[in-house]
């Protein structure tokens, strides 16, 4: 979302944001002058917040009240407010400082079992985030390449075929672009380029997922088969989506009863909604929580944060779901994630989220 706030606007939406976030009272001019130093007037104030207000950043929920920040005034504020005005970032620092020595003391992966260590992973996060805590089980089949072929099928036309290490065979009709300055070429020509560069291939993938393509080092390759690289990069990401989906497994929830009893789910049918989508539909979550990188962000961390309306999902279009991938290596296995009200803190969650991903990154690579 583009919105261009000056200085003044931007220092005022992160103290309303804040201070709804610590009371869930809506905030009025008088409450931020008494708790943020702003350098300004409290009439000057109550202008800003009417700007905001109308930018769509803010609202009254009564009349008489103070304003409360919307959907969009906090992805303003996750977006570009928690960096420029983050007040004490040893704050944020300790908290994924706790959540590793937390885990490396509690969980014990010689002697437990998959599941259970999975399940005092949640449990640490709920208890240290303040949230409902969804730790996904990793994914147990992860095809692994057994054997490459590049295959000319007629002119500008190359087949890629695949076998995996469970001897599956995948395959994709690729478009091969014509070098400029020599559109004709000679069949043996590109047939012994093919064999170079699925020799190249082999020798680099076999045994490993075909997503690390992305991290190969073409410039192994002379100059002249370098045109091959960015249509393999962009034809076996596509035959890795369509042929290696991961399944959806089951979803370690923790920390339910606690975040229940915010003022946010008071009404009785929302808190059984979000129940039921916890316990009865895990699949519908699970897509919505274990996202696939691009094969150029692999092995990168990546904190997703989805507020309020942002979340496909209805039952928690009131909520915000901050979430990201644990990896084996470099490839995505299992999902981390905490939902809670939108009023959430923000700073800590994506701390605490980043820090439990990146321990069992480590964990299971």
């Amino acid at each position: 979302m583009e919105v261009q706030l000056t200085n003044r606007q931007q220092h005022i939406l992160w103290a309303t944001v804040r201070h709804y976030i610590a009371t869930a009272e809506p905030v009025g001019s008088k409450a931020l002058i008494e708790e943020y130093d702003l350098g300004v007037s409290s009439a000057t104030i109550r202008n800003v917040m009417g700007v905001l207000e109308k930018s769509g950043l803010l609202y009254q929920p009564h009349t008489s009240a103070g304003r409360v920040p919307s959907d969009s005034g906090y992805r303003i504020y996750v977006d570009q407010l928690i960096t420029p005005f983050l007040r004490d970032a040893t704050r944020t620092e300790t908290l994924a400082k706790e959540v590793e020595v937390a885990l490396q003391k509690r969980l014990h992966w010689e002697n437990w079992s998959l599941e259970t260590l999975l399940q005092g992973a949640a449990q640490i996060l709920a208890t240290l985030s303040g949230c409902i805590s969804l730790i996904t089980m990793p994914q147990t089949t992860t095809a692994l390449v057994r054997h490459l072929q590049l295959v000319q099928i007629e002119a500008g036309k190359i087949m890629l075929i695949v076998v995996t290490d469970g001897y599956e065979t995948h395959s994709k009709l690729m478009d091969l672009s014509p070098v400029p300055e020599e559109t004709q070429r000679e069949s043996e020509v590109i047939d012994r380029e093919l064999q170079i560069v699925s020799n190249f291939l082999n020798s680099h993938l076999r045994g490993r997922s075909l997503l690390e393509l992305a991290s190969l080092d073409w410039s192994q390759l002379d100059r002249e088969f370098q045109r091959y690289g960015e249509f393999l990069k962009t034809s076996v990401a596509e035959l890795t989506r369509r042929t290696f989906a991961p399944t959806a497994t089951q979803i370690m929830v923790r920390g339910v009863a606690e975040v229940l009893r915010q003022p946010e789910f008071s009404q009785s049918q929302q808190v059984q909604t979000i129940i039921h989508l916890l316990e009865e539909e895990q699949d519908q979550l699970w897509r919505l929580i274990f996202e696939e990188p691009e094969p150029e962000d692999l092995g990168k961390s990546k904190v997703t944060v989805r507020i309020g309306a942002e979340n496909p999902l209805e039952p928690i279009r009131t909520c915000s779901l901050i979430s990201s991938t644990y990896r084996r290596g470099s490839i995505p296995v299992g999902s981390v994630g905490v939902l809670g009200p939108t009023r959430l803190d923000y700073e800590s969650a994506i701390a605490v989220v980043a820090a439990a991903a990146d321990y069992l990154s480590e964990a299971f690579s």
